[in-house]
Order: structure tokens, then sequence, then C-alpha cells
């Protein structure tokens, strides 16, 4: 229920349904716009909003659904309901090209079923019959004309014109090449009077053609003349062209006839496209306010981010401005939000914006506002705005004002939005003021929802006193004198009366004089409540730059973050190449000494031979020694006197890692570590030339390829319907390769067989030193068929 009648003008609704109308293609859409109604039914209002947003989404992603041309179908079909009744080529052209786009939509969904299910509930179980348009084709062709061949009958007929029409034109050329050569021709060639070919004959040269004067010039000169001789081909002519008029008629009728059946099915088409009419302009209009689709909710409150007024936003857009966006909540406990504040601050528009947005969202339209809000439902929006007064009903602004306030205590309930603007107005402010409060405490008795805007501080104290009730006030600058647009929930606010007309030049004896007036009380209120503003600014300003720091800290923790990781990684790879290192120095001394031995027996003990066979290994023993003892030179650094700069390598002290100086501040480095981002102090990196720093990279990069080798190893050799031999040699190439990258165990399939290629792999495994045991797979999953090789 609305109350009053023009509430919806007075909210700015009818101004939207116009914008919406502006994107109407066709007159039935239109009619539907204008029809739009507010709603109160969850899943009515729920269905709407889905097939806009889902309409919105359609556009936005730029889908191919072509819905361009299409005409009332309605009108079509109600003509031939009747018997005897024909549709003209253009009505039957129109019905084609409505049809055409209905096939061409149903196709469009066809192929993306299930994609938008609000949009396919339109046209729900709404058969194909292009029959319709077979039927149509065989007569009309497709700029929309009868096609020649529509029946055996007109093709005769328009056969015998073409003739009749030759006949004609070479019977009128020989006469008038005739009446040339005898110069009783006028200036100009043959012509058309009243359907008949003409010869302009000069006047005083009528009398000697023979035939019919169908006209003559304004001046009287030249005389139209029909030859006497081509006349009874013109009428045999003029009888065709009736003949071929009769035979469309009658070819219309026929057609109009097959078409009657259908009539249903025109009328369930004609109501699909009216509806898709309708809701594409809604999602039209959506796109233009930049509008989404909300949470909707089957309960009677509200909470809205980021909202905006729609006529607001598209007037601050063409003057290239931004709306400032609001924020407010409604709900059981907070039920009546209380705005004050100063004039021209916004308050009207904050409650014109919860009022509009909730009859966008009853009426099935998406809102201007973030994804996150929720919207509930009202069964009841009552709104007080404006000034009613009529002379023909005797009433005055305030009668105005009570008239209203009388029928929101009768009809209100828990499930009613009321909407007031400047409340209490209209009369003295001595018993205005208790009025209003008499009204508010009623309604919020009766648990009725809704944003009330008001100037009056005895609103504001009662409001700060009862449950149900919040103050709010439109935040104001105190140093620019500006208001800043944003709604402070908490808090009632100043109107600011001195401070604004001080702004704006008031004479000073008159602000003195009216503060004189007003009252100590008052004013000490008034300044109380600016004091209030100020300090809600300092902590708005405060809680800000605490929010950029806060944001600032968690950055930097994050590159910490990485950066101990990408540490901690660096770390575990060097281990785990030096584990590597080792193995190979041992895997080569141990080759070293087995060969060393096998040349002393070889060469049977003797001493000399001997001798030098152990110095060579010992010599090879302390080159390895020194190698291994061998600590990588420190990076010396540049000269500490040069100042870091900009582009400048440098290293981090006790540590290898190295990084390019992006930014200096202060004290403090940014540097890029590779693809990380870190903050450092000067004193604890030094500067590198350019070659250091190609040399850490290599080595970095030498890392990240170790990195990759493991990353990409598997830990599993299939050697099924391998020979033994080249399994054999699989087997000693993958065992290193596993020892080399520090796996601890991988899996061998052999598969079972006869039981020999698995004999010769653990055959293999006992002789191979680095091996510590092997165990078959669990029986579910291979059994012996499988070996798991462990490492020491």
């Amino acid at each position: 229920m609305l109350y009053p009648e023009n509430c919806l003008e007075r909210l700015g609704f009818n101004e939207v349904k116009q914008l919406i109308h502006k994107h109407c293609l066709s007159p039935m859409g239109q009619q539907m716009v204008a029809k739009m109604q507010v709603m109160a039914k969850f899943d009515q209002i729920n269905k709407f909003l889905r097939q806009t947003q889902e309409f919105k989404s359609i556009l936005e992603n730029q889908e191919p659904l072509q819905i361009s041309t299409f005409f009332d179908i309605k009108s079509l079909a109600d003509k031939i309901r009747v018997e005897g009744t024909y549709l003209v080529e253009e009505e039957l052209h129109q019905m084609y090209a409505s049809l055409q786009t209905v096939f061409s939509v149903l196709r469009f969904f066809e192929e993306r079923a299930a994609v938008y299910p609000n949009l396919e509930a339109l046209f729900e179980h709404l058969p194909v019959e292009k029959n319709i348009l077979k039927k149509i084709e065989t007569v009309l062709d497709p700029k929309g004309k009868i096609k020649p061949n529509a029946s055996p009958a007109l093709q005769n007929i328009i056969g015998d014109i073409a003739k009749a029409e030759q006949d004609v034109r070479k019977r009128m050329d020989s006469i008038y090449k005739q009446a040339v050569s005898n110069n009783w021709v006028a200036d100009g060639s043959l012509t058309i009077r009243d359907g008949r070919m003409c010869i302009p004959v000069l006047a005083e040269n009528k009398r000697k053609l023979k035939g019919f004067v169908h006209d003559e010039s304004a001046s009287g000169q030249t005389v139209y003349i029909e030859p006497e001789e081509v006349f009874t081909l013109n009428n045999k002519l003029r009888d065709l062209e009736f003949d071929k008029r009769r035979e469309i008629i009658r070819i219309l009728i026929a057609l109009t006839t097959e078409l009657r059946p259908y009539t249903p099915l025109l009328l369930s088409y004609h109501g699909f496209l009216t509806k898709l009419d309708f809701v594409r302009a809604k999602a039209l209009f959506a796109i233009d306010v930049e509008a989404d689709m909300p949470v909707l909710i089957n309960a009677a409150k509200t909470r809205l981010v980021n909202a905006r007024h729609p006529l607001l936003y598209l007037s601050f857009k063409e003057d290239k401005k931004t709306v400032v966006p609001l924020n407010i909540h409604i709900n059981e406990e907070l039920r009546i939000v209380l705005v004050s504040g100063p004039n021209a601050g916004g308050k009207s528009v904050c409650m014109k914006t919860v009022g509009l947005l909730q009859l966008m969202v009853q009426s099935g339209l998406l809102i201007p506002v973030h994804e996150s809000s929720e919207v509930g439902i009202f069964d009841n929006i009552f709104a007080d705005i404006g000034d009613d007064q009529s002379i023909e009903s005797d009433l005055s602004t305030y009668s105005a004002h009570l008239t209203k306030m009388r029928y929101f205590v009768a009809h209100a309930t828990p499930k009613s939005l009321v909407l007031i603007d400047e409340f209490g107005t209209g009369t003295d402010p001595q018993f205005g003021g208790p009025m209003a409060e008499a009204v508010l405490e009623v309604l919020n008795n009766k648990k009725a929802r809704g944003v009330i805007t008001t100037h009056y501080s005895n609103l504001k104290l009662f409001a700060g006193n009862t449950p149900g009730l919040e103050n709010a006030s439109m935040l104001f600058d105190n140093d620019r004198m500006k208001p800043l647009y944003i709604l402070e929930i908490g808090k009632p606010g100043s109107s600011y009366a001195f401070e604004i007309a001080q702004n704006i030049g008031l004479q000073k004896e008159v602000l003195d004089l009216a503060r004189a007036k007003t009252g100590t009380n008052q004013n000490r209120i008034d300044s109380l409540l600016v004091d209030l503003e100020r300090e809600k600014k300092q902590i708005y300003d405060t809680k800000l730059n605490l929010s950029n720091q806060q944001n600032k800290v968690k950055n930097l923790v994050a590159e910490n973050e990485k950066l101990k990781a990408f540490l901690d990684d660096n770390k575990k790879i060097l281990i785990k190449e030096a584990k590597l290192e080792a193995q190979n120095i041992i895997k080569n001394a141990n080759k070293l000494v087995e060969n060393t031995i096998a040349e002393i027996k070889e060469k049977q003990a003797d001493k000399a031979v001997t001798k030098q066979l152990r110095q060579n290994l010992q010599q090879v023993l302390v080159q390895n020694q020194v190698r291994e003892d061998k600590k990588p030179e420190p990076v010396s650094p540049l000269n500490l006197n040069t100042p870091i700069e900009v582009g400048d390598w440098v290293q981090l002290k006790d540590s290898e890692t190295t990084g390019q100086v992006l930014e200096i501040n202060r004290d403090n480095l940014v540097l890029a570590l590779g693809d990380l981002r870190s903050v450092l102090k000067k004193n604890r990196v030094f500067k590198i030339s350019n070659r250091e720093a190609k040399k850490a990279a290599q080595r970095n990069s030498y890392t990240g390829s170790v990195a990759e080798a493991i990353s990409n190893f598997n830990a599993e050799l299939d050697l099924r319907g391998m020979r033994g031999e080249n399994a054999l040699h699989e087997v000693e190439k993958y065992l290193d390769k596993s020892i080399m990258l520090g796996f601890p165990f991988v899996k061998l399939i052999h598969g079972k067989g006869d039981g020999i290629l698995r004999k010769l792999i653990r055959d293999y495994l006992k002789k191979y030193s680095q091996v510590n045991r092997v165990e078959d797979e669990h029986a579910d999953r291979g059994g012996d068929g499988i070996t798991y090789v462990y490492f020491n």
C-alpha cells in the first residue's frame, strides 16, 4: 500500500519509469512500463529482479541476442480472428519480421540452456512453429511484396500485363514519332494522365490527332491526348490490373485463413516479445545507473551499502561529478533513523534515496548499491514530502501534514516504511515539536520502520533516549564550512544556522541579536553539537590515516614473509647441493682407491710403482681436502664512502643474497630481490659491482635448475617388457640420479611373470652399496611385481 497517491511522484519513481520508457523498442513494452507497480510478494519480486540481472549480464557480455525488430502482433492476431478479413502485405511482413525475432531469441536461449533460467521461464513450453514463416514466404518476397509466382493465375496475369504494356508502348512510340515528324508535339515526352499513357500535343494541333483529351497544361497551350488506336489496348491493360488486384486479395485472404488457427500461438509470441522488451529496458536502465542486484530478504529491514540516488547519479554523471555513497541500515532493533544536520547537507536526499531504492526493488528493478546490500520487503510505504497545502480542499501546510500523520498512525505496522521530511514543521515550533514527538513515539510503539529528517532538538533528545530510535547526522566540514554529504549514525547533528549565516556574509549585528534571542541553553546545545561534529570529523580523519598505515604494515609483513620463505628455500637447496657434492667426492675417492689397488695387483707389488701410485693417491686426496676446506671468498665491498644510489646492486651483510635498489627513503632502501620487493636499512647492505651481481645471478639460476630437476623427477620406474640387460642399465642410471637428487626411496615396476626380471634386479640391488633395503609392494597394490628400494 502506498500513501499518499503522489508518493511515487514525490520520491522520483515516475522519473525512473520515464527513463525506462525511453529504452523500450515497442509500444507494448512502453505499456508494461506504464503499468509497473510496487509488489509485496517475495517470490514475484525475486523473479523479476533475477530476470533483469540475467538480461543485464547478456548486454554487458555482448552476447549475440538480436531483438531490434518486432511489431504489435496482438493487433494483427485480433484482426485475423474475424472470418473474411485479411492481412495486407505490410502487415504480413511485420508479422514475419516479429516471428523471426521470436525464433532467433528462442534459439539463443536453447543454445545456452540453464545459463539464464529466469529468462527461460518467460517462454517455458512455448513451441517454435516455423510453418507460419513458410506459409508467408510462399507469398511474400524478402522486401514484403507479393511474389509474381504466388499463384499460377497471378503469374499468368503478370505475364499478360507485361505483354499488353509492350504492345501499348510499341503503338504509342509509332504514333509519337509520326506526331513529332509533323511538329504536332509540344516540348516533352510521353507521359501518364489518369493512369493512361498520353502524348503532349500543342493546343492548335489537337484536332489533327484523333484521340481522347485527358488533361491540359495550366497555360492551356498543351493538351494530353490518348490516341484512339491505343485506347482499346489501354482498356485491356486496365482490366488486367484489376484482375491482378483481385487475385492478390484472393491470395491474401487464403493465406490469412491458413494463419487463423495459429491465433492463440501468435498471442503467446506477442506476450513473450512484450515481456522481453520490458526486461531489456530495465536492464539498460540498470547499466545506465550502474545498478546491481542486492540480497533480497523476506523481512521488513534493509541495509544499504554504497547506495546512490539514481536520478542524482545521472545528473552528476552529465556534469562529470561523483555522488557520495550512502550507508544506512534499518532492522528490528534500529527501526527509525532520525537524520539531522545542516541545511543543504543532504538529509532529504538521504531519506529519498532510501525510499526510491525501496520502491525500485519492490518493482523488480536493480538498484545502484553494492551487491552485498540487503533489502527487505515492506507491505506499506508512507511518505510525507513537500508542501501539500490545497486551496480547494481548504488545507494549510500544517493541516496537510497532520492529515498524513493521522493516516500513518492509523495504518502503521511492523512492515511499514515511513518517510517524513522536515518532521514537525508548518506551525509554531513550541507546539509542532511536541506533536511530532508524540507521533514519533506512537510509530515507534507500533514498531514501524522509517527515515525521518528534522531540525527539532526535542526530537533529537527523544531519539537518543528511546530504544528503537537512532540519531544520525550529515557530516559537515567546519573548516571549509561545507557539507560532506556523509551519513554518520549514532549522534545528532547541528543545523549550523549561525555558521552558515556567517559564511554567506550576514551582518554581525544580526548574528549577535539572533544569538541573544536564541537563549543560553539552546546556544549551549548547538555549540555542543558543533563540537561533537568537529570531534567526529577528527576521529574520521584519524581512522582513515590509521587504516592507511595498517595497510602499509600488512604489505610490509607480507613482503617479509615472502622474503623469509625465499631465503628458507635457498637454504634447503644449498644443503642438498652440499650433500650431493660430498657424495660425489666420496664416490670419486672410492673409485681412486679401487683403481690404485687394482694397478698395484697388476704390477705385482713392484716397490717403485707402488710408491709412485701411493704418492699420486695422496696428492689427489690433498687436493680434494684443500677444495673442501676452501671457503668462498667474501664479496669485497666497494668504496664505502660512495653513497648508495637508485639502480646500484647491493648485497646483504652475512649473506650471499643480492638485489637492486629501486627507491631510497632516508635510511631505508626498497630492494628488488628477484620477484620480491623488500625494505631494508642502509646499514644492513653494501654496494657490489655489476660483475659480482651477475655471478650471484648465475648461482641463483643454477639453484633454480636443481630445484626444477627435483620437481620434474618421477620416483617410479616402469621396466615391464624390457630385456634383462637393458633393464639393469636403466636401473643403474635411475638409481644414480635418485641418489644425486636426494630421494630417500624409489619404486621399480618389473611385473611378476616368471620372476626372471625380478631376480635379476634384486641380485643387482644387493651389490649396490647405497641401497639399504628392498621391499615388495602391498599385495593389494601389485605385491612382488613391484620393488621398493630404500637408500642409506
